[in-house]
């Protein structure tokens, strides 16, 4: 602790304070630095955040084949057929008749007089039973071209009924469901899907179970029923028979909801107005980057207003300091080539051709053109009218106009602009690091701030010696001024003394 100020009677903690604000001038200067590459850092990262996303969801939506190739299915019989088309799918009529639908088979059984479904159980042994697939991914082969799973469910001491129903209800790798009604005293073992999978006996098989329950419970394994297959006919000529109520032809799926009153005909389109949603979509997002990095380049740079220090902070509203650092931050990536070279790249994207074995070699042929307003700087503007035309000329040619994966001139005008995103990104990476850099050496902003960081570093210690000598040149004032004041004191006792005698 110092005190001073003692024998002079000089505020010297005020003094020092004053002198140390004047030396600290450098340092903040320092502070506000770092700050503002701080504040260009995080520009950047928000102008790579916004590229990065348009790269990951816009850039990638237009990509998929889907976007141009979606269909709209329409079924003149709607209760009883209908479909979904994949991007593959072709267009043009498809004619189904449906004689029958796949089913599940079911077994019901009236339990022993006497049976007590809240008892506990008094089994012989564990409760088994076999289901039944289609190949040899599903099981075990029983030596007659079946591919079985066994299912065994251990008893435990006390086990009801309610136990093994949940036991096996539970179990995902059994195509089973069980319930017991207790209103009517009745049980039902059944199969959770549809089909045929056992030719030559139950779909849910316990002919081997030595457990004794299924007997308790008045279920045989003969009184098994239902077991379906779904049967349709496919443009009057070619007969079907599916496990599911669903089945895939030439990339379009039909899904059985009843039997058919003669022949369903169903008819497959373009979806042109899912295509132009997202086109639309995509364009929309482009724009918004083009407005973000050409307003990074048009914003005013003001600087009478450098960053803030701590103690200015202090002495302001929070609503002033907010305006003041609006004011700060304003211009803050401007001039920067990285970012208008960037948007210069993915502007020319969209001014070459694309020769490709397509009907379209230019943006312009599918109604989509760049504003004529320089002022907008660059940004796409659609001509809705055309742009469907054109989808419903050729739509695979609009998908090979965009998305053609190639190199060279045949390369599609996403692809290059993607090229072009994925560029500005990396530079901008390199200017401006992410948030996994954890180390500041690995950009260049952080490589300055690292730079201004030992600068401030240094300079606080040579403004900790400042101090010292400050405060030791004003202890040594005070010594001087103690020794006078002593010496002064002695001189008046002196001279007091010789007048009295």
């Amino acid at each position: 602790m110092r005190i001073g100020g003692l024998a002079s009677g000089i505020d010297t903690d005020s003094m020092v304070k004053d002198l140390m604000d004047a030396e600290r001038i450098p340092l903040d200067k320092l502070h506000q630095d770092r700050t503002k590459l701080e504040w260009k850092r995080d520009a950047f990262r928000d102008v790579n955040k916004l590229l990065a996303d348009f790269d990951r969801n816009k850039i990638f939506d237009m990509k998929m084949s889907d976007t141009f190739n979606s269909k709209i299915i329409s079924s003149t019989q709607e209760d009883a057929v209908i479909a979904t088309g994949s991007a593959g799918a072709d267009s043009g009529t498809y004619r189904i008749e449906v004689g029958e639908l796949a089913t599940s088979a079911i077994n019901v059984g009236e339990p022993e007089e006497g049976f007590d479904p809240e008892e506990p159980l008094n089994l012989d042994g564990p409760i088994t039973f076999r289901t039944y697939g289609k190949d040899a991914s599903y099981g075990e082969e029983d030596g007659e071209g079946r591919f079985f799973k066994e299912h065994r469910y251990e008893m435990e001491e006390g086990d009801t009924l309610s136990d093994v129903i949940r036991r096996i209800n539970d179990d995902a790798d059994a195509p089973v469901r069980m319930t017991y009604d207790q209103n009517s005293d009745t049980a039902i073992l059944e199969a959770t899907r549809t089909g045929v999978y056992n030719e030559d006996g139950a779909e849910v098989d316990f002919s081997m179970d030595d457990s004794g329950l299924f007997t308790a419970l008045g279920l045989n394994v003969e009184d098994e029923e239902g077991a379906q297959n779904a049967e349709f006919t496919y443009n009057g000529a070619y007969t079907v028979e599916s496990q599911d109520n669903h089945y895939e032809l030439n990339g379009v799926t039909f899904q059985f909801l009843n039997e058919t009153n003669g022949e369903a005909s169903l008819n497959v389109t373009s979806d042109i107005d899912h295509t132009v949603e997202k086109i639309t979509a995509f364009v929309e997002s482009y724009n918004e980057i083009v407005d973000e990095i050409n307003g990074s380049q048009r914003e005013e740079v003001f600087r009478d207003y450098p960053p803030l220090t701590d103690e200015q902070k202090s002495d302001m509203s929070e609503r002033e300091i907010e305006l003041w650092e609006e004011q700060a931050k304003s211009g803050m990536l401007r001039g920067e080539a990285s970012l208008s070279n960037g948007l210069t790249s993915m502007r020319s994207s969209w001014y070459g051709t694309v020769q490709n074995e397509g009907a379209f070699t230019s943006l312009t042929e599918v109604g989509i053109e760049t504003s004529a307003d320089y002022m907008n700087g660059g940004k796409l503007v659609i001509d809705e009218e055309s742009l469907r035309e054109a989808l419903a000329e050729d739509a695979e040619s609009v998908q090979k106009l965009f998305v053609n994966n190639e190199e060279g001139e045949g390369r599609g005008l996403i692809n290059r602009l993607e090229d072009s995103v994925e560029s500005t990104i990396s530079q901008i990476n390199q200017r401006a690091g992410t948030e996994n850099n954890m180390t500041l050496d690995g950009y260049a902003i952080g490589k300055r701030m690292e730079d201004i960081n030992s600068r401030i570093e240094n300079f606080e210690r040579r403004l900790e010696s400042v101090e010292a000598r400050y405060w030791k040149q004003f202890s040594e004032m005070e010594r001087a001024i103690s020794n006078m004041n002593q010496q002064s004191s002695m001189l008046m006792s002196n001279f007091s003394s010789g007048m009295e005698q």
